[in-house]
């Protein structure tokens, strides 16, 4: 159920359906993104999701695997944007934690380059 959540929320941003992410936060929510900025509240994350879809598209937000352990999922993706004409794609975490309303409380994302290499490798 929680997994359903999370993968409707990525794809709201593919989508750019907000209607999805008003009914994905509690209204007391904190969402911390993974270079710094935080939302506190619905009202913000929403403010947020509009101001970055009028510059940006999300072109790939792709899960790669979820664990769930009570209420919190930790989901491990790639995602790829255009963000005011620049592409750029990266590897990421998300810990959300849910109520019992089945709503996220708490996110919190972490970034990783998606560019790797193997420097002991012949």
């Amino acid at each position: 159920m929680k997994a359903d959540v999370i993968k409707k929320y990525f794809q709201s941003w593919l989508d750019k359906d907000i209607e999805i992410v008003k009914h994905t936060f509690s209204e007391n929510a904190l969402y911390s993104e993974c270079y710094g900025p935080e939302y506190h509240g619905l009202s913000q994350i929403l403010t947020w999701f509009e101001d970055w879809n009028e510059k940006g598209q999300v072109l790939e937000w792709t899960i790669k695997r979820i664990l769930e352990q009570n209420q919190t999922l930790i989901v491990e993706w790639y995602f790829k944007c255009d963000y005011d004409g620049k592409v750029s794609g990266f590897d990421g975490v998300t810990i959300a934690d849910f109520d019992n309303d089945m709503k996220i409380l708490k996110l919190c994302e972490f970034k990783s380059k998606a560019e790797h290499y193997y420097p002991y490798e012949s």
